[in-house]
């Protein structure tokens, strides 16, 4: 049975958490662990530990905004894949947060491809505007993402609003 267990702060993320968080995003697309960990204890960033049958797998980084959820990194364990947890860990979320906003890359690649169609097929879908995200690491460039809603207007000024707080509270600009 799949659970989310949401870890409260103080908290150390777990090696295993930390293992995937490495292996599943290229560091210019996601915080070094320090500052990842500083974000935890101050609880404006949450952690929920996937567990399926009590088993590791994956992890869902996420922060509660004004009116939405943020998803900003969620991984599956390799080994846990293709067993519908994905969906399932969605589907959880949306039952406790009826919004939802998360980002991926643009369509150039397979893998952001099956992605994308891994998003619209649980009903989320991407805004037509362009966005970018800010930069991880000190003198990186902000990468071309798409931003993708569920239950959230489609018009620009949703999608303004969204991203100014995206901006401002999760990346600090």
């Amino acid at each position: 049975m799949l659970a989310i267990r949401n870890l409260l702060p103080p908290l150390i993320i777990p090696g295993h958490v930390a293992e995937l968080y490495e292996q599943a995003f290229p560091a210019e697309e996601r915080r070094n662990l320090t500052a990842q960990q500083t974000l935890l204890n101050t609880g404006a960033l949450r952690l929920g530990l996937l567990e399926n049958s009590e088993q590791f797998a994956g992890f869902v980084f996420y922060w509660q905004l004004t009116d939405f959820v943020f998803i900003e990194h969620f991984a599956v364990s390799p080994g846990q894949r293709g067993a519908g947890i994905g969906s399932a860990v969605m589907q959880v979320l949306e039952a406790t947060h009826k919004k939802l906003v998360l980002e991926v890359e643009l369509p150039h690649t397979i893998d952001a491809q099956r992605r994308i169609r891994f998003y619209e097929g649980l009903g989320f879908k991407a805004y037509a505007f362009n966005y970018l995200q800010p930069p991880y690491q000190a003198g990186g460039a902000p990468l071309p993402m798409l931003l993708m809603q569920k239950g959230m207007p489609p018009e620009e000024h949703t999608f303004t609003k969204i991203s100014n707080e995206i901006y401002l509270e999760v990346y600090g600009c």
